[in-house]
């Protein structure tokens, strides 16, 4: 794979843009990078895209962020997955430094409500049209389809994603015909749960240092499925309980934070690193919590192509993206009543779904557009509600 200057230029303006503005957590970044690599640039394929979402569901870390790497691979090799990755990871990461700043000086953190009351609406518009366009392609048998839906059905009751997607991977392999492999199938399956066995950092009550602070980050990076809520749950049980060098309410806050603004929820590693530990423990969490991610694409990236190639671990995948897309669009439904709350935030879904679909305009364009209706509203007293 060719990772020819101008590729890796294309990866670091790419994604370095797209850090500036994917609000709305990993659902709204996949749909934006679908649009970006898919629909605009034709770089691979729907079935190739959804092959690498289902690949970054099947392990631990920041899935949005884990797609930039396999794209930056698929686009130039090794070189391309630490700029594509970096390039995705920095503007978040200096952003919520900025922020840590303010909060460390002045006790406070800046209202992001104003600016999320404009771009949910619109972030609902683009992950509806990535629905479609990929349910399209993984979709195709009643199965697939019931497990989407099950799964959606399941998690907006509680069921642990994980388990969902180790249902799926199971279901569309026995439905394929597990006797083609046999053993070797089950085998296969057990991998999935290989990366919950991973580094336990030592239970040390000691003085939280560098070394410690990284630990603790790298430890949640290599274990930590599912959204900022359970990041909430790693972090706490670390370092409010057993070391107990932060309080409550400055988690609540770095928490707050990480879902406030663009790019990875794992930034709040980095507004934490620099509470506790000023810059250079804010670079330390941040390489922490982020390095098992490239580690895990680094081993998948060059196996991903060959598993279309083989019986069950191609049905594997359609298991696992099927119950991928059905927990986007669980997402869409739970951000759908959190966004859409008023006659204004409706007329912008709207609005943002026609551009999406008449029009060939950047889906980045009409994020920005929508925060600053949204900071406007708030300006004028109109919103948030």
């Amino acid at each position: 794979m060719s990772a020819a200057p101008g590729r890796l230029g294309e990866l670091l303006r790419l994604f370095g843009r797209l850090g500036f503005v994917a609000f709305g957590g990993p659902a709204a970044h996949i749909a934006m990078m679908h649009d970006e690599v898919v629909s605009r640039r034709r770089w691979l394929s729907d079935q190739d895209f959804i092959d690498m979402v289902g690949a970054t569901s099947l392990v631990p870390g920041p899935n949005s962020t884990e797609m930039t790497m396999h794209l930056g691979h698929r686009r130039a090799g090794w070189r391309g997955v630490i700029v594509a990755g970096a390039s995705f990871i920095l503007p978040a990461a200096l952003i919520v430094t900025v922020l840590a700043v303010l909060y460390v000086e002045y006790g406070t953190t800046p209202n992001g409500e104003a600016i999320l009351y404009g771009v949910k609406p619109v972030i609902i518009a683009i992950i509806v049209q990535a629905l479609l366009k990929l349910g399209a392609t993984a979709l195709k048998t009643a199965t697939a389809a019931l497990l989407a839906v099950g799964a959606a059905a399941a998690w907006l009751v509680g069921v642990s994603e994980i388990l969902l997607l180790l249902i799926g991977a199971l279901v569309m392999i026995g439905l394929g015909g597990i006797r083609r492999s046999g053993g070797v199938a089950v085998s296969g399956i057990a991998l999935l749960a290989l990366p919950a066995i991973t580094l336990r950092a030592a239970a040390s009550t000691s003085d939280l240092g560098l070394w410690r602070l990284f630990g603790v980050f790298v430890k949640v990076g290599a274990v930590l499925y599912g959204s900022g809520y359970v990041l909430l749950a790693f972090l706490r049980a670390d370092l409010v309980e057993r070391l107990a060098v932060l309080t409550d309410q400055q988690l609540l806050d770095a928490i707050a934070i990480g879902q406030v603004t663009p790019g990875p929820v794992f930034t709040t590693a980095t507004f934490i690193g620099y509470v506790l530990a000023g810059l250079p423990g804010a670079v330390v969490a941040t390489v922490g919590i982020f390095l098992p991610a490239f580690l895990f694409v680094g081993l998948l990236a060059r196996l991903l192509p060959t598993l279309r190639q083989r019986g069950w671990t191609a049905d594997l995948l359609d298991g696992v993206n099927a119950v991928a897309l059905g927990l986007m669009a669980a997402v869409l439904l739970r951000l759908g009543g959190d966004a859409l709350v008023d006659p204004l935030t409706v007329v912008l879904a709207a609005a943002a779904g026609l551009l999406v679909w008449r029009t060939n305009l950047n889906s980045a364009w009409i994020v920005l557009g929508a925060a600053g209706i949204g900071l406007g509203a708030g300006l004028a007293g109109v919103g948030p509600p």
